[in-house]
């Protein structure tokens, strides 16, 4: 008797869908994956629609409504395996900057009749919220490691996704440090690689896309930029991206609002 395939969901919640078309990015590879798993629910991808549960659930975007609270509850009942993919789900996204604001008075500049608008007064990653097997960090995701975790947790192994600075992808790259020779304001020592230090290639300071690297040091970086003449604005805008929420950035950006 044939071994039924093992189940794969991919959900989104508050996000821009960047990191569901990353795994479309996957092409011939996710070809390859679909003859050996059961891809049950992927609507970006699919009108397949199967119900739990699911071997492993790629979750994308961020906590932000009552609802998506109840939902990624019963996701998770429903998933042996669960994997946040990017910085809406691994740290709350661009709209976790309303946790640094108030959220009545954003809607009532927005919206014509806001006491319509039900919302959290936050925006949060789903760790927060439920037990998570690995967070996958990006904006978007690196399609290679996305493959690398799949395929991993589908064979019953971690992942392997070294955690390690973007300074050393430039150190491996030859890249020329912004920081050293420009004097440019750079987030790389204390940001996750992943994106083969795309910025710091082309003569930018890093934005810390991928989020804070483990143990990241922001409070020695941040010294260093004060040092090279980054103002207080600055140091907000460089800690309060993509990544604004995550603890590290956080905590530091909180230093200088």
């Amino acid at each position: 008797m044939t071994k039924p395939l093992k189940k794969l969901a991919v959900w989104k919640f508050s996000s821009c869908d960047g990191c569901q078309l990353s795994v479309l990015d996957l092409e011939d590879d996710l070809l390859l994956l679909a003859e050996v798993i059961n891809i049950a629910y992927f609507p970006e991808a699919t009108s397949n629609s199967q119900l739990g549960p699911y071997d492993l659930s790629l979750v994308e975007g961020s906590i932000t409504t009552a609802a998506d609270e109840k939902r990624i509850q019963q996701i998770r009942r429903d998933s042996h395996y669960l994997v946040t993919i990017g910085a809406c789900a691994t740290a709350g996204g661009i709209q976790a900057l309303r946790n640094f604001g108030n959220v009545k008075e954003f809607a009532s500049m927005v919206y014509a009749h806001p006491q319509y608008i039900e919302t959290l007064a936050t925006s949060s990653a789903i760790a927060a919220h439920v037990r998570v097997d690995f967070e996958l960090r990006g904006c978007p995701i690196n399609k290679y490691q996305l493959l690398d975790v799949v395929t991993s947790y589908l064979m019953n192994k971690a992942p392997n996704v070294p955690n390690e600075s973007v300074c050393m992808d430039c150190k491996r790259s030859g890249t020329v440090c912004v920081v050293v020779a420009k004097q440019q304001a750079c987030l790389g020592p204390v940001t996750h690689a992943g994106c083969g230090a795309l910025c710091p290639t082309y003569g930018r300071g890093c934005y810390g896309c991928f989020g804070p690297k483990e143990a990241a040091n922001t409070e020695s970086l941040t010294a260093r930029l004060q040092e090279l003449g980054t103002t207080r604005q600055e140091l907000l805008r460089l800690y309060r991206n993509f990544n604004a929420a995550s603890p590290a950035f956080d905590a530091e950006s909180r230093k200088h609002d």
